[in-house]
């Protein structure tokens, strides 16, 4: 792991000093240049490797782990309680008011090389607690940016989707084809808006073409509504 002074701050001064010099960017890309800066592709893969922060007293980051929002940690506490091993753990923080559509996610990046050509499945245990809604993801992105190749969040899915308010441990999966162009795939867990959710038990398999995949990216697999039905 890495023990870099501050990126974050290196960010926000970054900003600072070229709005001085009229260049305006966003915070999100700041983080991306001090990535570049320190030798890294991206800001996902730098945060993989520093020095896993604690959120909480009682909660800590698990090694090779990172929240995948700059500011979701304001809204919800998240990390691996040490009385619960080999359980992860996100939840709303009491007493704060979420904005809407807000998330948390405690997520890794790694390369797609491994995976290229091939189908993997994605799964996980979850189990929540008044929640908005409860998930795993994957995430599947091309070498040079743009948009991402394939993605899952389950929020879409007509049965076997997110938990929502209270459930019990429930097995989740996600299934997606890994282009050849693959560069990196993300991965994690979700909470969205309010309440808890835990996970644990987190499994990568590749599989057989024969197991349909449960997102297949970002346009439909084929033409649909061709007749501009309304109903």
């Amino acid at each position: 792991m890495l023990d870099f002074p501050a990126p974050k701050t290196m960010a926000k001064l970054l900003r600072s000093a070229l709005a001085e010099h009229g260049h305006e960017l966003s915070h999100g890309q700041c983080l991306e240049l001090v990535a570049r800066q320190l030798g890294y592709a991206d800001w996902n893969v730098l945060a993989a490797r520093m020095e896993p922060p604690r959120t909480d007293k009682d909660l800590f980051i698990p090694e090779g782990w990172f929240p995948g929002s700059v500011d979701s940690e304001n809204f919800f506490r998240l990390g691996v309680d040490p009385d619960v091993p080999g359980v992860v753990r996100i939840e709303a923080r009491a007493g704060v008011r979420i904005p809407g559509n807000t998330f948390a996610t405690l997520m890794q990046s790694i390369s797609a090389r491994a995976y290229r050509s091939k189908r993997l499945r994605f799964t996980a245990e979850l189990k929540s607690r008044n929640a908005g809604s409860g998930a795993i993801w994957m995430r599947i992105d091309p070498g040079g940016g743009g948009r991402h190749l394939r993605f899952d969040n389950m929020m879409k899915r007509s049965g076997d989707g997110a938990l929502k308010g209270d459930a019990d441990w429930t097995e989740r999966s996600i299934v997606l084809d890994v282009p050849y162009t693959a560069a990196s795939i993300h991965f994690g867990c979700l909470l969205h808006e309010k309440g808890a959710v835990w996970a644990r038990n987190f499994h990568f398999e590749t599989v057989d073409d024969d197991v349909p995949i449960s997102q297949d990216g970002p346009f439909p697999p084929r033409p649909t509504n061709l007749g501009f039905d309304i109903n």
